[in-house]
Order: structure tokens, then C-alpha cells, then sequence
């Protein structure tokens, strides 16, 4: 059995939707198997996301990322491997150089499903992204790679006001909760 499935179904949330997204992606797997972690599942793959927050001054890392013009949280593709909160963590790395990533919340964080809309020879299609909460020192080097235009520290309250994704600001009320701030 795919570890995934019972991380899933563990997993609880008290956002009506998140629990609609748990739902569509125990499905995903039951339907396409190992294919649900693959690109060649076209119509909606697996995705995983790394939610890096520094401890102390209460930041956020946010890339603009290139192709979707939108300030987001690290990750990226399964790409076949099953272990998402790997997959989490070795985009976080890749992306932003970051090598002192710690496990801030045991499990899944957040859940997520969204449209990526037709680019080049890609058809939209759904990624279902499983998101992981990390701690990292805001003074370890930062060196974003050729996906994204920029990155940004962002303070908690302010991340709101730089971008208008729903499961961002949600991510961001789930973290004031966490670190009991408002």
C-alpha cells in the first residue's frame, strides 16, 4: 500500500475544502495507482510543497515563479516517488539552496488542489499538492534557480497582500495558529 493513503487518511483538517481535496486524492491513488505520482497521469498528477518558515522572525520564503507569474511556496513534481514529504524537501533544496530544512509539523500540513493552465505543449490539468511545513535559519544562503524570477522573506500578517491564493492565506492562518501569532 502507498504510504500516501494512510498519511490521507489520517489526516484532518478544519477547512470544509481541504477535506474535499483529501477525498479527490485517496481517489486519485485508488484510481491510478502508481500513475497518480507520475506526469503521464495528464489530466492531474501528484505535486509537493515545501512551507518554510523561519521561527524567530516569523517569515515566510515566497519564490515568483516563472511560468505562473505568482508568488507561491517552493515544490514541484512526484515525478514517481511516492514519499511526498521528500519530494517537498528535495524541491525546497533545488530551488532555493537551502540545506538546513527541519520538519516543523509531523505530517501533512496542508492539502491543495488546483488548475495549472496549458503552457507550451502541456494541456491544463489539476496538480494535487501535499503540503509540508519546514523551520529554516533566514541567514543560511539563498540561491533560487531557473524556475523562479525572484524570492522573498515575507512577514506572516504581509504575505496576505502579496498574493491572492486561497491556500496561501490559509497556510498562513494554520501558521499564526501554530506559532500563537496574530
Amino acid at each position: 500500500m502507498n504510504p500516501l493513503n494512510n498519511q490521507l487518511k489520517n489526516y484532518s483538517s478544519n477547512y470544509k475544502e481541504e477535506n474535499s481535496f483529501k477525498l479527490k486524492m485517496l481517489d486519485l491513488i485508488n484510481t491510478k495507482g502508481s500513475l497518480a505520482f507520475s506526469r503521464k497521469s495528464i489530466e492531474a498528477h501528484f505535486t509537493a510543497s515545501a512551507w518554510i518558515v523561519n521561527p524567530i522572525s516569523y517569515q515566510v520564503l515566497l519564490l515568483h515563479h516563472k511560468k505562473l507569474q505568482k508568488w507561491l511556496q517552493p515544490g514541484g513534481h512526484a515525478d514517481g516517488l511516492t514519499d511526498l514529504e521528500q519530494v517537498a524537501k528535495k524541491e525546497a533544496e533545488e530551488e532555493t539552496h537551502l540545506k538546513n530544512l527541519k520538519l516543523a509539523h509531523n505530517g501533512i500540513f496542508d492539502l491543495d488542489i488546483h488548475v495549472i493552465p496549458a503552457y507550451q505543449k502541456i494541456a491544463s490539468h489539476e496538480h494535487f499538492d501535499v503540503r509540508f511545513f519546514y523551520f529554516c535559519d533566514q541567514t543560511e544562503e539563498i540561491k533560487i534557480n531557473e524556475e523562479s524570477n525572484d524570492f522573498q522573506w515575507v512577514h506572516l500578517p504581509e504575505v496576505k497582500h502579496l498574493s491572492e491564493e486561497i491556500s496561501i492565506h490559509r497556510m498562513v492562518n494554520k501558521t499564526e495558529k501554530i506559532l500563537n501569532v496574530t
